[in-house]
């Protein structure tokens, strides 16, 4: 996927990389040693072949001349935070941190190095495997999330703090960032922005419900999760992880969202029991932030083609529509 958040470099800085992380007898020789791996929507990753043989990932943050949306800064240092809770505080299966440098000698970004994971991106293969294939996996994912859900934070918001007592505060804050990165580039929504927070303000009691700050992942799709004979072997991709409400998570999304699939095999692996009408209420909240989301971030990720925007903002009016509103 292509976007200008991803900080490409030259061979002779990756070289560089892999001389600081796995020192000079690991520096790739001659051509072929490194790929670009493309699915990825904003940070550049690249698969590399070390001189013995052994393959690992470079994962390199955005350049630091390149606006991002206000949720995505300091990205990857929530991401490698996201990494060592869940290895310490979970058996969900993630990568593991071989190295990791903050300094910005080597190039303008945070990166590190990681394992490559030997195995099928399920958001790739989805549509090719069979309904109940597709489903036991879906499954694993609903069990994974909620184990991933069960580590409990001291307050609601960023991993590292500071943290608040209520999710409506943190929540309404995520909601008004979102919203002001759109207004900063006059992005169209096809709607006014302050009917978005109007709509928020009718509904935010259902947001006093949640008590319990819970590590979220927040972006945990399909497509962030690594397959191999029939099994979940690794989670990728946790840059957007909080501590909030569960039902933030991806894997709900579809209970209001129809067009996100089907979420009946990911909660029956979760166990979680058919949303309550407040439940429902707070999940379209989400789902309106997380459209917001999508069409918002076409701008910042420089997106030439279209469809994204195009089908967020369909997705936008069909959700708006469940409010009460609807286009005249």
């Amino acid at each position: 996927m292509e976007s200008i958040t991803k900080n490409r470099q030259s061979p002779a800085t990756l070289r560089a990389m892999v001389e600081r992380a796995y020192g000079p007898r690991q520096v790739p020789e001659g051509d072929g040693w490194a790929r670009e791996l493309g699915h990825g929507w904003f940070n550049v990753a690249y698969r590399i072949r070390l001189r013995d043989g052994a393959e690992v990932v470079l994962k390199i943050a955005p350049p630091r001349g390149v606006e991002v949306l206000t949720y995505e800064r300091g990205a990857m240092s929530i991401e490698l935070n996201t990494l060592d809770i869940i290895r310490t505080r979970t058996s969900v299966p993630v990568p593991a941190v071989d190295f990791h440098d903050r300094s910005h000698e080597l190039c303008d970004a945070d990166y590190f190095f990681m394992p490559y994971i030997d195995a099928d991106n399920l958001g790739m293969i989805a549509e090719r495997l069979p309904v109940a294939e597709r489903d036991a996996y879906m499954e694993q994912l609903g069990a994974l999330n909620r184990e991933l859900n069960s580590v409990r934070g001291k307050a609601f918001g960023p991993l590292t703090g500071p943290g608040d007592p209520r999710w409506r505060r943190v929540f309404t804050g995520l909601f008004e960032n979102i919203l002001r990165d759109g207004e900063r580039r006059r992005i169209d929504l096809g709607w006014d922005y302050d009917l978005m927070r109007t709509i928020l303000a009718e509904h935010a009691e259902s947001l006093d419900e949640v008590t319990e700050p819970c590590l979220v992942e927040w972006d945990l799709w399909d497509s962030n999760v690594m397959v191999r004979d029939g099994r979940i072997v690794a989670v990728i991709d946790h840059e957007r992880a909080f501590y909030g409400d569960p039902l933030i998570e991806a894997g709900f999304a579809a209970t209001q969202i129809p067009a996100f699939g089907d979420s009946a095999a990911f909660m029956r692996g979760y166990g979680h029991p058919p949303l309550t009408g407040t439940e429902e209420v707070r999940r379209r909240l989400y789902g309106l932030h997380l459209l917001l989301t999508m069409v918002i971030e076409t701008s910042y990720r420089g997106h030439s083609d279209t469809r994204q925007y195009d089908w967020s903002r369909t997705q936008l009016d069909v959700l708006l529509a469940l409010f009460g509103h609807r286009h005249a």
